[in-house]
């Protein structure tokens, strides 16, 4: 009897190691390259990941999850999804004018679009640097002075730099004073200069010279992203921390937020408010030049990854449950 069963389960098991073969095969044999891939469909595409937003012109566009980007000329309140040639997934989105805009993420991607975020077509990928250091740094940040001059940054100190709107990309790291390799986790232009925030306190800021600067950091923790206007630049990270500084990123005071979770995003509204946004999904509004922030009620709160200023106050926010708009009670009751 003892034989008997012992056959039995060599027998299940091999049919099951078989099976378990046979699906690992079927599914080598299914798997396309996210990068060969186009985003597909989904008329649920908007209530899934989204990572970045960005005005062209008068139009809002978002990128996300498996490639995914999606437009609204209506201020966030309907959405409709663009033609994309890959299905990576997307960290950030930005424009230089109402048409020319730029999308990277995952695998080194970045993507073009020249008609306001409707259609894109693939400029660069990390294929080559897989090809020579056997692994592909995702790019996390994207920003355009112009309709030539851009910069993507992204994980372990990546930088790229275009000076032909993305013809060509070239490595520009020796331009950063990042000796250390440290993530770079955003690129953003506050009150006329540009900065970047990246991870162990690193705040960089680019000077008349072209390169990028460390500034005195005022937190040894990363830095997620900074927002801010013509008077105060805002610089803002994890555990709920954020610093103000009215002087350019030479001094930093500590901004009190009351919140313990990582601020993910930040944008400067109309009427010099600044709000931030939480990984837990709470927003926070500032209206004494970054020195205090206070929590908004917000109807469908959610853990947020994305915040976009829209004219006249209003806000649309993106993350793991996708986009919605809200407008902060100050603006609301002006309306």
């Amino acid at each position: 009897m003892k034989y008997i069963l012992t056959t039995a389960c060599a027998a299940a098991c091999a049919g099951a190691l078989l099976h378990v073969a046979c699906a690992m095969g079927a599914s080598a044999a299914a798997f396309a390259d996210p990068l060969d891939t186009p985003a597909m469909a989904s008329p649920l595409a908007q209530r899934t990941l989204v990572n970045g937003l960005a005005h062209a012109g008068a139009r809002v566009v978002a990128a996300g999850q498996r490639g995914h980007i999606l437009v609204s000329d209506d201020r966030g309140a309907n959405w409709r999804q663009a033609n994309v040639p890959v299905a990576a997934d997307l960290t950030a989105v930005a424009f230089a004018d109402a048409k020319l805009g730029w999308a990277v993420g995952h695998d080194g991607v970045i993507l073009h679009s020249r008609d306001g975020g409707s259609t894109w077509t693939r400029q660069a990928d990390g294929r080559a640097e897989a090809q020579q250091q056997g692994q592909v740094r995702p790019l996390l940040d994207v920003w355009f002075d112009d309709a030539e001059h851009g910069m993507a940054v992204g994980a372990f100190g990546l930088a790229l730099c275009t000076a032909d709107g993305g013809g060509h990309w070239r490595h520009c790291e020796d331009q950063l004073d990042n000796p250390n390799g440290l993530h770079l986790n955003a690129v953003r232009k506050v009150g006329g200069a540009v900065y970047i925030a990246g991870e162990q306190g690193l705040l960089l800021k680019r000077g008349a010279d072209g390169r990028f600067a460390a500034l005195p950091s005022p937190y040894k923790g990363s830095f997620f992203g900074v927002t801010g206007n013509a008077a105060t630049v805002v610089a803002f990270g994890l555990r709920g921390n954020a610093y103000a500084s009215a002087d350019g990123g030479q001094t930093w005071r500590r901004a009190e937020t009351g919140v313990q979770t990582g601020l993910t995003a930040g944008a400067a509204l109309d009427g010099g408010a600044l709000a931030l946004v939480s990984q837990s999904g709470q927003l926070l509004l500032s209206r004494d030049g970054g020195a205090t922030f206070v929590p908004e009620t917000v109807a469908r709160p959610q853990p947020a990854a994305a915040a976009l200023a829209l004219p006249g106050g209003g806000l649309v926010i993106g993350g793991v449950r996708g986009l919605y708009a809200h407008v902060p009670s100050a603006a609301q009751a002006k309306n």
